[in-house]
């Protein structure tokens, strides 16, 4: 927790670069295609972080709670949402902890946060008994057989990075977790991690596709 808090405020900077504003749409585009949302769903941001994605969620008009360990993270989070009059319930919790009833939602994702979770198969198990029947369960995450698992993964090697307390996955990794319950997988982020920006575009994606390893992966589960 602590070495989140010590960047919160400077977590968003990677979103107003190209490159990461970029990565960002097509992970969205991703995670939001595979998904089936409506307004008033209830929805559990599992590792809000700054919230990001609870954002995205509470502007389509889902019902939005987001839970991250990091109280910095938090701050940042609340304080966005404000500036938009956007109405997100923001929650200091452990994902191996959730403090809900079985079944409380209708939606419950997990969006670059899996890796940083020490005990993943018990944050995974709590997703699953605080979605509904019938409900969904996405998970999205850097994937460690790419070019971009590779990169983050010398990142590990930094004192101060974040990643130095990263578990990275493969799609292996969560066609694991329940598998009975799998609905779908997917990638995105075809373009490797030190290409020009100017590569970084739908097109180059689309001439990508299929033929290397994407960078981030998700998979759907339904309940």
């Amino acid at each position: 927790m602590a070495v989140f808090n010590n960047i919160a405020t400077q977590y968003d900077e990677w979103y107003s670069q190209k490159k990461g504003a970029f990565v960002d749409r097509i992970e969205t585009d991703l995670a939001f295609g595979m998904l089936k949302l409506e307004p008033g769903m209830k929805v559990l941001d599992v590792g809000c972080g700054t919230g990001n994605f609870s954002m995205k969620l509470a502007g389509m008009g889902c019902v939005v709670t987001g839970i991250d360990v990091s109280e910095e993270m938090l701050k940042v989070a609340w304080g966005k949402a404000a500036e938009l009059d956007l109405s997100i319930s923001y929650l200091q919790m452990d994902a191996t902890e959730l403090a809900f009833e079985d079944g409380a939602f209708d939606v419950v994702l997990a969006m670059a946060a899996v890796e940083f979770i020490e005990d993943t198969a018990r944050a995974v198990k709590e997703m699953f008994r605080v979605a509904k029947v019938g409900g969904q369960i996405l998970i999205g995450t850097i994937n460690a057989d790419s070019d971009w698992g590779d990169y983050y993964q010398a990142k590990k090697l930094q004192e101060n990075s974040i990643y130095r307390y990263a578990d990275f996955k493969t799609i292996e990794d969560l066609k694991a977790w329940n598998p009975e319950k799998l609905a779908e997988t997917g990638a995105c982020l075809f373009s490797p991690p030190f290409a020009d920006e100017e590569e970084f575009t739908i097109e180059r994606e689309k001439e990508l596709y299929e033929t290397i390893q994407g960078g981030y992966i998700c998979a759907l589960w339904r309940k």
